[in-house]
């Protein structure tokens, strides 16, 4: 069995090495959506980034208590509270935030590198690993948003935040903020990170039942070198 991660490990694999959203590719719809401004993505990153921690804390407290057949029911019930909160806190102080993120605000209920988290880790460690996980994964999703979200403004509206910041005879490429451009810049940053992330170690070992596995891009077992329950079951076979 592999050593067991530190807290500080913990919390550092979500910020490149397992980037939910530049190396897991996950929750690519809110990330293509609110990334067409660098304050939306901000806003986006942030408030997703609340609910994964506190909703790992949450879930960690009480994985001995929460049945195993209907733990997902709970733990979306879980989320769903604490996006509530952050969604009329939202609404009360950051209005135009709120008619920014529009839909998306309230649909980190059902993302699933929260969801994710909650199923692949946090129902299985202590509070504390989860909190660094959820704290880990939750920036590295931000700093991901804010990447993004900064270079589509730049360079299709030549603005960031809102002042302009290229000088105003050098026309906006609108196609930046435009559907095409979010895949475009997602792609670019995804290849980087990629790469970046290769240069600091090997690329991730993948297990043999992986592959039909739903919970194998969120699953913090792919490099750990343990075995899941579906790789001992092949194993067995």
């Amino acid at each position: 069995m592999a050593e067991k991660k530190t807290i500080f490990q913990e919390f550092s694999k979500g910020l490149l090495k397992e980037n939910p959203v530049l190396r897991l590719v996950l929750g690519t719809c809110p990330t293509l959506a609110t990334t067409t401004s660098l304050e939306s993505a901000i806003g986006m990153g942030l408030s997703a980034a609340i609910v994964l921690v506190c909703s790992n804390i949450v879930i960690s407290a009480l994985r001995k208590v929460i049945p195993s057949k209907v733990r997902i029911p709970c733990y979306i019930v879980v989320i769903a509270g604490f996006v509530t909160i952050v969604q009329m806190l939202v609404k009360a102080y950051l209005p135009a935030l709120n008619d920014m993120l529009g839909v998306y605000l309230p649909l980190i209920v059902v993302n699933c590198i929260i969801l994710g988290r909650a199923e692949a880790f946090a129902g299985k460690n202590s509070v504390i690993r989860s909190a660094a996980d959820g704290l880990g994964m939750g920036i590295g999703f931000t700093c991901a948003l804010i990447i993004m979200g900064g270079v589509r403004e730049l360079l299709g509206a030549g603005k960031l935040l809102g002042f302009q910041v290229l000088p105003e005879s050098i026309p906006p490429m609108t196609i930046f903020v435009l559907a095409p451009g979010g895949f475009f810049v997602f792609g670019l940053v995804m290849a980087c990170a990629n790469r970046l992330a290769e240069k600091k170690g090997k690329p991730k070992a993948e297990l043999h039942s992986c592959g039909s596995c739903p919970m194998a891009a969120s699953c913090s077992l792919k490099d750990s070198g343990d075995k899941c329950e579906n790789e001992k079951k092949e194993a067995a076979e």
